[in-house]
């Protein structure tokens, strides 16, 4: 191996700053970097409301709690949750008042699957809340619907 000159030794120290120097501004060349861009998507066309059957066990009397069964369909291309909320009673007898029903849905989120006809979103209760002090025979054949929002 040949030693090295002076001329040769200053030629490597120059090529080795070069090297760093070309190095460094390619780092931050990288890291340094800016931009900016654009993007675009359709709107969703929107979506059919999901409808909610509710089904009360028939036989509703004073003190009793009658079963209640929600059911939904989806008719929309995508699943969808629905949660049960605020469930409302009235009556179609006068007389026969809706404060002395209390009804119930089920807590929770229930994922009603896309196209569902009849998908079991949980059962509930109906009670005509008993009352010695008034006459509730104005709600005998009354019918009793129970209607149910959704979050």
């Amino acid at each position: 191996m040949r030693p090295m000159t002076k001329k040769n030794k200053i030629a490597a120290v120059a090529a080795s700053a070069a090297l760093v120097a070309v190095g460094g501004g390619t780092a931050y060349a990288y890291w340094s970097t800016t931009g900016s861009g654009n993007g675009s998507a359709a709107a969703s066309s929107g979506t059919q409301p999901v409808s909610i059957s509710v089904t009360v066990d028939p036989g509703v009397a004073p003190g009793t709690p009658k079963g209640i069964t929600y059911t939904a369909a989806n008719p929309n291309a995508s699943n969808t949750q629905v949660t049960l909320a605020n469930p409302v009673v009235t009556t179609s007898a006068v007389g026969c008042l809706p404060a002395w029903f209390s009804a119930t849905a089920p807590d929770g989120a229930t994922n009603v699957p896309a196209n569902a006809t009849a998908t079991p979103l949980g059962t509930g209760t109906l009670t005509l809340n008993d009352s010695a002090s008034v006459d509730q025979s104005a709600c005998k054949g009354a019918l009793i619907t129970v209607t149910v929002g959704s979050n």
